[in-house]
């Protein structure tokens, strides 16, 4: 076996026919020779700046010989590779989203000859004309939320193909996806809560089921799939390890919970573990929340949700979705003291910082009031002249003057 050439190592050469040629190494195959990439131009000093604009962006790089394969070759094994981490509604929502929006506009390019600009063009056609089937009188492109969707999915594939030495540099990094606009969410009032929970106090189901949900912030499908053996009462611990799903057809299913947060147990406040501790001493189903008519089965979310909707009706308060209940949880519960990193565990997030993100409302809030505290102690302890908060207009006339 010859000596293995450096990556970024490059040649040049002029062709017979005038014009020139340069390559580099950009890895090497199993047996150690060298894999080439070749780069052309009409003249040296042309060939001389393309050279060392492909050197610089293989530095450090050693593709295998798979490096050849196009995106479209690369997104099935990739998906093949997820199956085994991805639940199945995730992974059938990806294939359809790559198989129909990637796949027909870059899937015959080799993976190292993705660039940013082609992604660019990709979103600004999806954007105009990437629905499939649209409706009569429905725009043919697709939403901003849909495009960033596709942009994160495409993002995860190319990261694991640079991961795998199958390219150098994942091209999605350096392209923003469409901007989406959030929905506000709605938080309910202390007072608010107070008269939805007197809506159901004398339903012992969907009392005790609303008054879980609002002390623990729990996912609808996280919920709905609790069991009596995830509770421990006598430590007043919850462990939440499935959420249920509908497949295809209908079905209901109970699977893992999402895939980032993992299983993970929280803490219940005292009310809560009282509550469901009474609960179990009269409960013949092995479901903590079971279906009205079917005990041996879970609470459909179906039900949860339109539950919810009446209730609100019924009582006046304002149209909120299930998922605010849990925003309705996490701002509360950081206005009343708890960290964002705990916090961040019980709701199972990834990382603190995800929290904080979301819940920035709350947070900056806080923020003003540990700074009125603070300034207060200060005040007092230092003098009403030492204040160390002044406002701008206070600093720029002491400074004039």
């Amino acid at each position: 076996m010859g000596r293995r050439r450096p990556s970024g190592d490059g040649m040049v050469r002029k062709r017979e026919d005038g014009r020139w040629e340069g390559r580099i190494v950009i890895g090497h195959k199993e047996n150690g020779d060298s894999i080439f990439r070749y780069i052309y131009a009409n003249t040296q000093k042309e060939l001389t700046a393309k050279l060392r604009q492909n050197i610089d962006a293989y530095q450090g790089v050693d593709l295998t010989e798979e490096s050849k394969m196009t995106l479209s070759a690369w997104l099935d094994r990739w998906l093949e590779q997820m199956a085994s981490v991805l639940r199945p509604n995730t992974l059938e929502r990806y294939r359809n989203s790559l198989d129909h929006h990637v796949k027909p506009y870059l899937g015959q390019k080799r993976l190292t000859q993705i660039t940013s600009d082609d992604l660019r063009k990709l979103y600004d056609t999806l954007k105009s004309q990437g629905r499939v089937h649209p409706h009569p009188g429905q725009h043919r492109g697709l939403s901003p939320t849909t495009v960033r969707s596709i942009h994160n999915t495409l993002h995860h594939a190319l990261k694991s193909a640079v991961d795998q030495r199958l390219m150098p540099h994942n091209p999605a990094d350096h392209m923003k996806p469409p901007k989406v606009a959030h929905k506000a969410m709605k938080v309910l009032s202390d007072a608010q809560m107070e008269q939805f929970l007197d809506a159901v106090a004398q339903d012992p189901i969907w009392h005790n089921f609303f008054y879980t949900e609002l002390t623990t912030g729990l996912r609808l499908g996280e919920i709905c799939g609790l069991m009596w053996s995830d509770l421990d009462e006598r430590k007043g611990i919850l462990r939440i390890s499935r959420t249920l799903r509908r497949e295809k057809g209908g079905r209901l299913v109970a699977g893992d919970t999402k895939i980032y947060a993992g299983t993970r147990t929280i803490v219940l406040p005292a009310s809560t573990a009282e509550l469901l501790t009474i609960r179990k001493r009269h409960s013949y189903s092995p479901w903590i929340f079971h279906n009205p008519l079917q005990p041996e089965a879970p609470m459909n979310p179906s039900t949860a949700y339109h539950q919810l909707k009446k209730i609100l009706v019924e009582t006046g308060l304002p149209d909120i979705r299930f998922h605010d209940l849990r925003h309705t949880f996490a701002t509360h519960a950081l206005s009343s003291g708890v960290d964002a990193k705990t916090l961040s565990s019980i709701l199972g997030h990834t990382k603190a910082s995800f929290t904080m993100d979301t819940y920035t409302h709350t947070t900056t809030q806080m923020h003003q009031k540990a700074a009125e505290i603070v300034g207060g102690f200060l005040t007092d302890y230092l003098g009403e002249e030492m204040a160390p908060w002044q406002n701008a207009e206070n600093v720029a006339t002491a400074a004039s003057t």
